[in-house]
């Protein structure tokens, strides 16, 4: 699984009921007015991004169904994850889904956020014939594409975390948190996990499809 980690300290958070409504509200809400352009037509809800990107991971042969994001109570300390190729496989098609830790989540926004950032890791995972999670250049990839397109390192963000540099913030957010989710991966020791970052940095941070710009 592709995990979102925490970025808070450890607090009781949500029950998986509270957390359930809060994914209804991300996808109904206009929570990301102004972050989105998708081909020529600006994007101003969740519900319009969560709706674009379902049409193209179906597309790509990936079911989208009724509980693709799911909230659960996680036992490892995070907020997220993508499962990917989960379920059953039906002629060629593959389910998935993303899971919302409510344990781990306090507010809408970080509920936001999870959706979309791991969205993107499902579309990679569904447009890639031989994306291979257990590769730590691929993970990285993805990661640096999530990181870089979900607005997740706005300085907004950034500097409720913070973190309060003015200049190449988005950058070094996309890194830090890059690298916090592939030294996840029991496969990728801190050395490989950078690495690999680093070897695939510039074409997967400028990789912004399916959309036409970054936020």
């Amino acid at each position: 699984m592709e995990e979102e980690p925490t970025t808070t300290p450890r607090f009781k958070g949500l029950t998986v009921e509270e957390c359930d409504k809060m994914i209804q509200k991300s996808l109904r809400r206009s929570a990301f007015k102004d972050f989105w352009v998708f081909g020529s037509v600006s994007i101003h809800s969740n519900s319009e991004i969560y709706q674009e990107l379902k049409a193209h991971l179906e597309k790509s042969g990936c079911i989208v169904g009724d509980n693709f994001i799911k909230a659960i109570k996680c036992n490892r300390e995070m907020v997220g994850g993508y499962v990917p190729g989960k379920g059953v496989r039906i002629i060629l098609l593959i389910c998935l889904y993303i899971v919302v830790c409510s344990n781990h989540i306090k507010l809408q926004d970080d509920v936001n956020q999870v959706i979309i950032n791991k969205l993107i890791n499902a579309y990679d995972d569904c447009r890639a014939a031989n994306l291979d999670w257990n590769n730590c250049a691929h993970h990285a990839c993805s990661s640096i594409r999530a990181g870089h397109l979900s607005g997740d390192c706005h300085y907004k963000r950034e500097f409720l975390r913070g973190f309060m540099k003015l200049r190449g913030h988005e950058q070094d957010c996309v890194r830090r948190r890059v690298m916090k989710s592939v030294t996840k991966n029991p496969n990728c020791s801190e050395a490989a996990a950078k690495d690999a970052m680093e070897a695939v940095w510039d074409i997967c941070y400028n990789d912004t499809m399916p959309f036409d710009r970054a936020p």
